[in-house]
């Protein structure tokens, strides 16, 4: 029994002097995603891209409200087949824009997380770097509910990212 101890407490004693040449650093990767260029440039290009649908729709919704405001200003003094074509009108209006609507937020949405993923890609491949480069065991992200200022390597990722090649 007491050589099962000596051995514990050897074996204890001699991980913690392997554990004193462990480095460890954490990345806190919301920080880098929100001040990183490829951020900005991918925001950019949804923009670009998404911008005309966006302004279509948002006519499409001022056409449907005046239509509407005219049949509430002005159906005391239409006919009934009158009135009856331009409820129907909106209606239809309504529809399409509701579905336009939903087909731009499921493009939106899915070029957005395509984007996402690059950028994501990019910080693990930077964050893989620093790693090797500067010799770290350790590296944590998600998770951590401290970290000394120390073991803090976000600085480093971002800097890496902006000298990143696109």
């Amino acid at each position: 029994m007491k050589k099962k101890i000596a051995l514990f407490l050897g074996l204890l004693f001699a991980a913690n002097i392997s554990y004193a040449d462990l480095k460890i650093g954490f990345v806190n990767i919301p920080a880098v995603l929100e001040k990183a260029p490829q951020a900005e440039k991918a925001k950019k290009r949804l923009e670009e891209k998404f911008s005309p649908r966006d302004k279509q729709l948002v006519a499409q919704g001022k056409e449907i409200q005046t239509m509407e405001e005219k049949l509430a200003k002005d159906a005391a003094t239409m006919s009934e087949s009158v009135k009856a074509n331009l409820e129907r009108d909106i209606l239809n209006k309504k529809r399409d824009a509701k579905r336009s609507q939903q087909e731009f937020s499921e493009d939106f949405n899915a070029s957005r997380n395509e984007e996402l993923g690059k950028l994501q890609r990019r910080i693990v491949e930077a964050v893989r770097t620093i790693a090797k480069d500067d010799g770290y065991d350790l590296l944590l992200t998600d998770g951590v509910i401290y970290a000394k200022d120390q073991f803090d390597i976000t600085a480093q990722v971002q800097t890496k990212l902006a000298t990143m090649p696109e």
